[in-house]
């Protein structure tokens, strides 16, 4: 008995190409997926690093830092932190232009306290000193402090 020659595409053989695909697709969108991740935690860092410039330059030239009202007060920055970028006030992933008291996803905290550590309000209490936090994707904070 003579065997008909195929000429298409079996259904077992069409199935173990979209297996293939769908492997492959759900690898480049993993990896693209961390990419992007590693990406946002990069700006997070760059933010942090720049408020944290932005807020020395003002302890330079008034010896002390703003309250976390002021920071969050957009015509007081744009009154006395003339170099400070809007867009580094926000995380990636959010869009609030506001800073947090405490750490917290999806946005900068700003903890600024006296020597002793105590709350300030720059008109009894001055404020000395400051933490800046960026909660990370995947795990973890980003810490800076004030450099006195």
């Amino acid at each position: 008995m003579k065997k008909a020659n195929s000429r298409g595409v079996t259904t077992i053989e069409l199935l173990v190409l979209l297996v293939i695909v769908g492997i492959l697709a759900g690898l480049i969108f993993s990896t693209h997926a961390g990419i992007a991740q590693k990406e946002r935690n990069t700006e997070r860092q760059r933010d942090v690093g720049e408020l944290r410039d932005d807020l020395e330059s003002y302890y330079t030239q008034y010896n002390k830092y703003p309250t976390l009202a002021q920071m969050n007060d957009a015509t007081w920055r744009t009154a006395n932190m003339k170099g400070l970028d809007r867009e580094v006030m926000r995380d990636p992933s959010s869009t609030s232009y506001e800073l947090a008291a405490s750490p917290a996803q999806h946005i900068y905290a700003y903890k600024v306290t006296s020597a002793s550590g105590k709350a300030c309000d720059d008109v009894k209490v001055v404020c000395t000193q400051y933490t800046l936090t960026a909660t990370l994707e995947g795990g973890g904070t980003y810490v800076k402090t004030s450099l006195d």
